[in-house]
C-alpha cells in the first residue's frame, strides 16, 4: 500500500517533522510531497480532501487521514518506541484534534516560515514525489 505524507512545504516545523520521519523510517514506508506542489495539489484533488486542510495529510492507498489521526498513524509506522504514541488514538478525536489544531495554528509564529526548502540527500530524493 502506498503511504504518502503531504506536508506544508513553507513551515519549519513541518520540514523538521519530515526529517524526523525520514530518520526513523528505515523501511522507507513513506513518500513525501509538499501540499503546495503540483503533485500534492493533484493528490488532494484526486482524493477530494477539503480545501481547508493546510498542514498534514497521510494518504494510505485510496484513503486519507488528517490532523492528529494522520500524525498518530505515521508514528505507528516509525522505528523504535514512537509507535507507542499510537495508543493516544483511544483519546476521542475531538480532543486530539483540538491539540493538533492549536499547534498547527501557531506553527508559523513559533517556528517560522521557510523561504527555501532543504534539499534531500541522494538516498532520500527518491522518496519525494
Amino acid at each position: 500500500m502506498r503511504r504518502i505524507v503531504l506536508f506544508d512545504g513553507e513551515c519549519h516545523f513541518c520540514d523538521a517533522s519530515v526529517q524526523f520521519i525520514l530518520a526513523r523510517d528505515q523501511k522507507a514506508t513513506f513518500q513525501f510531497a509538499a501540499l503546495q506542489s503540483e503533485v500534492g495539489q493533484a493528490l488532494l484533488k484526486e482524493l477530494s480532501v477539503p480545501n481547508d486542510v493546510n498542514s498534514l495529510v497521510l494518504i494510505e492507498g485510496s484513503h486519507y487521514h488528517t490532523k492528529s489521526t494522520a500524525a498518530l498513524k505515521i508514528a505507528k509506522q516509525l522505528d523504535g518506541l514512537w509507535k507507542l504514541l499510537y495508543g493516544v488514538m483511544i483519546t476521542p478525536r475531538p480532543i486530539r484534534d483540538t491539540v493538533y489544531r492549536y499547534i498547527a495554528k501557531n506553527r508559523y509564529k513559533w517556528f517560522g516560515k521557510k523561504e527555501v526548502c532543504q534539499l534531500p540527500s541522494v538516498e532520500q530524493r527518491e522518496r519525494f514525489l
